[in-house]
């Protein structure tokens, strides 16, 4: 098993960034593809990024292409959101989860087991 927590989340002004961070307790962390979602409110949960267990491969989401990177240390149990460029509609709860299905193309949520509480993100106008 394997447990998850985020860090990094706050309120920042448009345009600024911000570095989410999802520490996984465990041996086998290396193991796992890890993948990043949000739901903003009203809003179903969505996919924002995922990443194999190498570093290797990488998905993103369209709306954060080019602005948003994925990233891992297995040697901290670590997986990294660098966000750039931030938008309004960015604003949301930031999940990271992890499987140990990931193939890697974008993966569905049902394929992860493992979840964090998440982390508030906020982008103001």
């Amino acid at each position: 098993q394997v447990q998850l927590v985020e860090s990094g989340g706050g309120l920042v002004q448009a345009g600024a960034s911000l570095r989410l961070s999802c520490a996984a307790s465990g041996r086998t962390f290396s193991s796992y593809g890890m993948g990043w979602f949000r739901q903003a409110p009203g809003r179903e949960r969505e996919f924002v990024a995922a990443i194999n267990w190498s570093g290797r491969a990488t998905n993103y989401a369209d709306s954060v292409k080019g602005r948003f990177t994925v990233s891992r240390d297995n040697t901290k149990n670590t997986v990294f959101l660098q966000m750039n460029s931030l938008k309004p509609e960015d604003t949301a709860i930031y999940y990271c989860a992890a499987t140990t299905q990931y193939t890697g193309t974008t993966p569905e949520q049902g394929l992860f087991g493992y979840w964090g509480q998440g982390t508030q993100v906020t982008v103001s106008s």
